[in-house]
């Protein structure tokens, strides 16, 4: 008999996000499950910390206080609920919200995840997990679990086990476990699928975006959707933007099952609902995974104000003046941002920042000491001189890198209502061979199109851009939109067509090497480049932009956050026909 669609819903989607997001999702309408994604690179560091602080600590605490004012209603409602808040210490979550229950009178029955942890893993670490897969969950909720809480399992992972146990899916049913990876890699970061961060936000309400919920069906295929009446908006273009955040490839590689994304396809299904269908799975790697944390050293920064005329010259002056303190340091970076203007009509925008930035292994080298040197120069340096904050203390920074190890190696364990701990082994069937790619996966480490910011032109005719083809110089955000995010020093930069000319010509043109000339700051580093054509969409990785990862601030935007905005803001010859073609409402795009 087949069993109605799970509806599974997103209440968080890292560690600080909207704390009324629990209640909401309760109370706008009807769930079977309801998910929480607590973790990232950068919590990992910051729970390792709490950790040594406290070693009954390591979870994520507002998830307690959430379910202190929510756990009643959830369970009243018959809405299980599955977080990864447990972080580096989901046994310990896991006791506290028995603790929790039993003050309050829920009779919820409460299991974890656990294995996860590494540690002690290497010399220096902080932490180390491995990314889990979902099967943990299912055995929890089949096993009767209200509550699972879990440590280290990938986001989608979340609502994946979720719909492993609703269906009772076998591990090797890859194509439906593929399906739901992709719904669940859309709702892991909350209100990004509903218009938050969204490229062409202008043409919704995201004041206030709900967050999004998932109906996901025995075949794999799904819709996304929101509570009727809450903000935002759940479009085609809003999945797009969502599901190119933080991938690296066709093949979107997982502990449970390798997701083609090349075999998404997305559809409108309604006002506010998405409909994703056609999802292929393949076998799961053989290995896991590890993000590893340190602390890296020690940090500092100061930012001098420069105002008016001769800011080069101001700038020299200050470098020159610091050298000698400076010299010292184990890394030290200037950089100046222009964000003064000509004939300025306030004293802002008459202003110019110059940021110094050290790291050091010794917090000695970029204390007080340094940054007092700063100081001194307040009477005796360029006219005008301040800076935005008083001198601080060195403090420390992380490094996150992450390795694999063999599955077979990592205890992954339910540990379930009644503490009975159920190992979960590593899936160990063979292979089977991969179908083809629906389209060449386009790695391309050089392509064509160098000097493409003036007349650019790839390598592919495309109909009606031709050399007698009308352009018009304008920034690329004007046709396109694009997301990009980090995964360790990692960044990848997603682009996407509304139209099937448009993405001919944005195939066509915006190739690596055309991508390094319009972000110079990805020139000399390794970039990748894939086809997404299902989509619409080219999703581009770049090794090492980001250093030592987030935790580091290793640059202006330590996690690639903008980085497609920034490209969306560089200019370009677009043909003229296409950036005057009007395009269909969203909702009604296939």
């Amino acid at each position: 008999m087949t069993r109605r669609p799970l509806r599974v819903g997103n209440a968080s989607g890292f560690y600080g996000d909207r704390f009324g997001a629990v209640r909401e999702m309760l109370t706008g309408g009807p769930l079977d499950v309801l998910t929480g994604d607590y973790l990232a690179e950068l919590t990992m560091l910051i729970l390792g910390r709490d950790r040594l602080k406290n070693p009954d600590l390591g979870y994520a605490k507002t998830f307690l206080r959430q379910l202190e004012e929510n756990l009643a209603l959830a369970h009243e409602r018959g809405v299980r609920i599955v977080a990864n808040a447990g972080g580096l210490n989901p046994a310990g979550l896991a006791q506290a919200l028995r603790e929790l229950a039993a003050k309050l009178g829920v009779p919820v029955s409460v299991a974890h995840v656990e294995g996860d942890d590494l540690m002690p893993f290497s010399e220096g670490a902080l932490t180390a997990n491995a990314y889990l897969g979902g099967a943990g969950i299912t055995a929890c909720l089949r096993a009767g679990a209200d509550v699972v809480v879990t440590g280290r399992v990938t986001d989608a992972a979340l609502v994946s086990g979720s719909a492993a146990w609703w269906f009772d899916w076998a591990p090797d049913a890859y194509d439906r476990l593929a399906g739901a990876v992709v719904a669940g890699h859309v709702l892991e970061c909350g209100t990004q699928a509903t218009g938050g961060n969204y490229a062409f936000f202008t043409r919704h309400d995201v004041r206030t975006p709900g967050f999004p919920l998932a109906e996901i069906a025995e075949d794999g295929s799904s819709v996304v959707t929101k509570h009727p009446g809450t903000g935002g908006a759940i479009t085609v273009g809003t999945v797009t933007a969502q599901l190119l955040y933080e991938t690296q490839g066709v093949r979107y590689l997982g502990p449970d099952v390798t997701a083609r994304l090349d075999t998404v396809r997305l559809a409108p299904a309604g006002p506010d609902r998405v409909a994703i269908s056609g999802v292929l799975g393949e076998a799961p790697p053989d290995t896991l995974k590890v993000g590893v944390t340190r602390i890296g050293g020690w940090r500092n920064e100061v930012v001098f104000v420069l105002t008016g005329l001769d800011v080069d010259a101001k700038a020299d002056l200050v470098k020159t003046q610091l050298a000698q303190a400076l010299s010292g340091v184990a890394t030290v970076t200037w950089t100046l941002a222009r964000t003064d203007h000509p004939d300025p009509d306030t004293e802002e925008t008459a202003s110019a920042l110059l940021r110094l930035v050290v790291r050091d292994p010794s917090p000695d080298r970029v204390g007080r000491g340094l940054t007092a040197a700063a100081i001194e120069l307040a009477l005796g340096s360029y006219p005008g001189f301040h800076v935005t904050a008083p001198p601080g203390p060195a403090q420390p920074y992380g490094v996150f890198t992450s390795s694999l190890v063999p599955a077979t190696t990592v205890p992954h364990v339910a540990v379930l209502p009644d503490t009975t701990r159920h190992p979960i082994p590593p899936i160990s069937a063979p292979p089977v061979p991969a179908p083809p790619l629906s389209a060449p996966p386009a790695f391309e480490a050089r392509g064509s199109g160098r000097g493409a910011p003036e007349g650019a032109r790839g390598a592919t005719p495309v109909p009606g851009t031709g050399p007698a083809a009308a352009t018009t110089r304008a920034p690329l955000g004007a046709l396109f939109g694009a997301r990009s995010g980090d995964k360790g020093g990692d960044a990848n930069i997603g682009v996407w067509a509304e139209s099937d000319a448009a993405w001919q010509w944005l195939r066509a043109t915006l190739t690596v090497d055309a991508l390094t000339t319009l972000l110079p700051e990805t020139e000399g580093l390794p970039v990748a480049r894939h086809e997404l054509p299902h989509l619409r969409a080219l999703n581009f990785t770049v090794a090492g932009i980001l250093g030592a990862g987030v935790a580091s601030g290793h640059r202006f935007d330590p996690q690639a956050k903008a980085l497609g905005e920034w490209l969306r803001a560089r200019h370009l010859d677009i043909p003229t026909h296409l950036l005057s073609s009007d395009p269909a409402p969203e909702g009604t795009r296939p």
